[in-house]
């Protein structure tokens, strides 16, 4: 059997028992299914392992808008960023990033009259959830049932005999449930205001803790991976093992079978990461550490900023670090090729893709950049007209073919890589943006060149010399063209604070708009005030209220 046939016994395992494939799961009495009696096994708990994984962490839930975590959650955080834009009505799309207000240069504005905050608390009930229109569920639901598949995981592990080196292979197991519960954590305390800490199999719990204590959990337990892979050796059952847990189509590209030492490498990459997007570093209409005024987190600090440096120096710091990336595949995928990826979805002309790539993403890339030519068509003559996100801009699919640099898309199986977690470049701008604030300008600078080099830009290196303000600028524009698609672009805008109200310090400037009269605006400013960590879906708040002494369950400072 191939691996991918490996996930859907597996959820059927789950579910049914797996009475089909008896062999491979040691199946129990089938009138007494539990999951102790029916997956006692080593390859039955793989098969299990890999299936809860990526079907019920990354796909199950996800059908309404592409089909998967990556087209969907991947995606609303493309358009709340405004690196895209949309019209369809799946999941409210075409009203989940429009900003309150929008100045253009010559004074006239746009104000929208269905704001952001009222509208998205307006949908979160359980009967919108079931007609597609809630868009608070998704994450939640996609994160929690990853959580909770590593706990049905690692009740198990225990009771399975392993061949061979059978400490190996069980400690393999287990780093690989504290990595994607370490991810799952950091997914809900980064969008979430607050959430649950459930972390035995078959738990529940109705105390609602703040995201930072979510964020506290994920910390726990990807260091707690780090602790296990530290003990481990990439022997060949420790190949074996992870080669049967990560999916052929994702051991490729940047993907494969990271070594302990990379695993952690990955790990504190994304330590570095939950530090980074979950603090402020407000950085409005070119004012280094401007002032927001109300907000869900604080500022970092200087101690933060080297907790960053530190971190990300010991993490992703070199492209050929094995990654935990995916690939479509034409049979059993875990994403599409078409539909599976927020890169997919604008992939094409603009005319006919979900999401159109904005004047205010493509305004990021300087004079010259070769990622421009090989990845994006230019229409002055037909362009899409819409008032918040007209385009002059789509796409290429495949790209041009310019040899060594980025590209951005692809509906051909197998081509595009999602980037799961952490990768180099979002390491190295880490870095920079580190050592920029820590003072040390001229060593951020050497990491943005370094980035550019890397996805083949082709611009003149930045010179040393430039003043913090300068590197900071810079940094913000390939963070926001480097990453694009990777789930980042929201808590860049967030913590950079344009997100926020102007009342309250925030807003963007600068913006480039494209308009229905055919008119390109190119220094209007957006007044967004979207909300920054998102209230708990009602799904989970009226079936599990909140009990005694949790937190709140809707953002309190919105």
């Amino acid at each position: 059997m191939t691996k991918y046939k490996f996930i859907y016994i597996a959820v059927a395992a789950l579910i049914f028992s797996g009475t089909a494939c008896k062999k491979q799961l040691n199946v129990g009495n089938p009138n007494q299914p539990t999951i102790a009696s029916n997956v006692n096994s080593e390859s039955g708990l793989i098969a299990l392992t890999q299936g809860s994984t990526y079907i019920n962490g990354f796909v199950n839930g996800d059908g309404w808008l592409g089909d998967s975590y990556f087209s969907l959650p991947y995606g609303f955080s493309e358009l709340l960023g405004d690196a895209v834009g949309a019209d369809a009505a799946n999941q409210e799309i075409s009203v989940l990033s429009v900003p309150d207000k929008i100045t253009f240069d010559d004074g006239t504005t746009l104000v929208n009259n269905s704001p952001h905050i009222p509208f998205l608390r307006a949908y979160n009930t359980r009967g919108n959830t079931g007609a597609g229109d809630n868009v608070y569920y998704y994450q939640w639901l996609n994160m929690y049932a990853l959580n909770n598949a590593c706990n049905t995981i690692l009740s198990l592990v225990d009771g399975v005999k392993f061949s061979g080196d059978a400490t190996t292979k069980a400690n393999t197991i287990r780093a690989w449930c504290y990595w994607w519960k370490g991810y799952a954590y950091a997914s809900i305390g980064s969008m979430y205001y607050s959430g649950l800490l459930i972390d035995t199999y078959g738990g529940a719990s109705n105390h609602y803790v703040v995201k930072d204590s979510v964020l506290a959990q994920s910390n726990l337990y990807f260091k707690e991976a780090s602790t296990v892979l530290s003990g481990l050796t990439a022997n060949a059952d420790y190949n074996t093992v992870l080669g049967g847990l990560i999916p052929l189509d994702f051991q490729k590209g940047h993907g494969g079978i990271p070594s302990p030492a990379d695993w952690i490498k990955n790990i504190n990459t994304m330590l570095a990461r939950n530090i980074l997007v979950n603090k402020l570093n407000p950085f409005v209409h070119g004012v280094l550490n401007a002032t927001i005024t109300k907000s869900s987190t604080t500022p970092m600090t200087a101690a933060d900023w080297q907790a960053v440096s530190d971190l990300a120096s010991a993490g992703i710091t070199d492209p050929s670090v094995v990654v935990f990336s995916g690939h479509s595949s034409t049979n059993n995928s875990v994403f599409s090729p078409a539909g599976g990826t927020a890169s997919s979805l604008t992939t094409s002309t603009n005319t006919n893709t979900t999401f159109k790539i904005t004047e205010r993403f493509m305004q990021n890339f300087n004079t010259g950049d070769k990622r421009v030519d090989n990845n994006f068509a230019f229409d002055a003559v037909a362009p899409y007209d819409n008032p918040n996100f007209g385009t002059r801009y789509s796409i290429i699919d495949g790209g041009n073919g310019l040899p060594g640099v980025y590209m951005y898309g692809s509906l051909t199986a197998g081509v595009y890589e999602v980037y799961m977690a952490g990768s180099y470049e979002e390491n190295a701008l880490m870095l920079a943006e580190a050592n920029i604030m820590l003072g040390k300008v001229d060593a951020g600078v050497a990491f943005i060149n370094a980035v550019r080099a890397y996805q083949g830009a082709g611009v003149t290196p930045l010179a040393n010399g430039l003043t913090a303000t300068q590197a900071m600028t810079e940094l913000v524009k390939e963070r926001r063209v480097a990453l694009v698609f990777r789930g980042l672009t929201f808590y860049d805008s967030r913590r950079w604070g344009w997100i926020y109200s102007i009342a309250n310090g925030g807003g963007y400037y600068g913006a480039a708009f494209w308009t229905t009269a055919h008119k390109l605006y190119t220094n209007s400013t957006i007044d967004y005030n979207f909300l920054d960590y998102w209230d708990i879906p009602a799904d989970e708040t009226v079936l599990n209220p909140p009990g005694a002494g949790s937190a709140a369950v809707i953002n309190p400072n919105f």
